[in-house]
This record gives structure tokens, sequence and C-alpha cells, in this order.
């Protein structure tokens, strides 16, 4: 995995956990706990991508809309499971 490959999975993750914390009010972490949860989550979707047979790295256009959208949906899932956990032990 390159540099390259690495800073689109932590975009497109913290895009992903931007989105989802405003979308989903329950789970929501504030702007830059969500940016950081999804970033987070976006190295590990991207991983998880590139293993099961995405584009693993590179700088054509259909190896960076795959780490993105893979990333994407990585941040949106591990944003959602911590915030509302987070706010359901809080008791927000």
């Amino acid at each position: 995995m390159d540099l390259v490959s690495i800073l689109v999975q932590l975009v497109g993750g913290a895009a992903g956990g931007s989105a989802s914390g405003k979308t989903i009010r329950s789970a929501d972490l504030g702007p830059l706990w969500n940016a950081i949860a999804g970033a987070i989550g976006g190295l590990g979707g991207g991983s998880i991508t590139a293993a099961l047979g995405g584009a693993a790295g590179g700088l054509d256009v259909a190896s960076i809309a795959t780490q993105l959208l893979g990333s994407g949906l990585g941040g949106v899932v591990l944003q959602a499971i911590v915030g509302l956990l987070k706010n359901k032990l809080v008791g927000k």
C-alpha cells in the first residue's frame, strides 16, 4: 500500500464519517470526532476493499474511485458504531 492510497482512504473515510454524523443524529460525535472516527474506519474499509480484489493502488481513476468508495463506507460504519455506543453509554 502506497502513500497515495493511504491519503485517499483517510480523506474518503473522513468524508464518510462526517456525512454519517450529520445524517444519523443519534450517532453524532461533533464535526472533529466524526471526521477522526471516519478516517480510522476509512483505513480499514479501504484495506478490506483492496484485499477483496479492488484496485489496490495507483493514480488511475478506477483505483482512486474504488478506494474512495471502500473507505467512505468504512468511515460511515465505524463512525456510526462509535457514535451510537458513545451516545448510548453517556446518555445523550
